[in-house]
């Protein structure tokens, strides 16, 4: 079985060990295959958490 790192394929919509696709298609890397499977959701929560603080800091 394989072991970490893991990495979530934009190509493929999978996650992949360190054997998989290309570095351009991936996101990570992640220490565990479940944060790989969540990778869109970590992403799209942290930019919405840092449009949230640059919309703070022009405001101020």
């Amino acid at each position: 079985m394989a072991q970490g790192p893991w990495f979530y394929c934009l190509k493929h919509h999978t996650v992949e060990d360190r054997d998989g696709c290309a570095e351009r298609h991936r996101l990570g890397p992640y220490e565990t295959r479940e944060e790989a499977e969540h990778a869109l959701q970590s992403v799209a929560e942290r930019e919405e958490r840092l449009t949230a603080e640059d919309r703070r800091w022009r405001d101020e």
